[in-house]
C-alpha cells in the first residue's frame, strides 16, 4: 500500500493539534465517547478506552473537526495509523480474507 503524505506546516499541525484537544474537552466529544463503541470494529470498550481518531489524519491533510473524528479504541487507531478510509478498508478487508482461509 503506497501511503502520500502531503508536506504539512509545522505551525498548521500544531492548531490542528490543539483544535484537537479542544474538541476532546467539549461536551460534543464527551456525549461521543459516551456509548464507549468504537467507530470502526464496534466493539464496546468503555468510554475511557476510546481516543480520537481522525478519519483524513492531520499528515495527509485532514483537520480537527467534528466531520473528521470519530471515537476509536486503542487497537483500531494504532492499526490505522495515517491511512485513509479506503485504504483501512483494503486492510479490515485483507484480514477477513485471511481469515477465511
Amino acid at each position: 500500500m503506497s501511503e502520500y503524505y502531503a508536506p504539512i506546516d509545522p505551525d498548521e499541525l500544531k492548531r490542528q493539534r490543539q483544535r484537537a484537544r479542544e474538541l476532546r474537552d467539549s461536551q460534543w466529544w464527551k456525549r461521543r465517547i459516551a456509548p464507549g463503541v468504537c467507530h470502526y470494529c464496534r466493539r464496546q470498550v468503555g468510554r475511557l478506552a476510546l481516543t480520537m481518531d481522525h478519519i483524513v489524519p492531520l499528515g495527509r491533510g485532514g483537520a480537527s473537526i467534528r466531520g473528521n473524528v470519530v471515537p476509536s479504541c486503542k487497537d483500531c487507531n494504532s492499526r490505522k495509523k495515517g491511512m485513509l478510509p479506503v485504504e483501512w478498508r483494503q486492510y479490515v478487508d485483507s484480514l477477513a480474507t485471511r481469515e477465511d482461509e
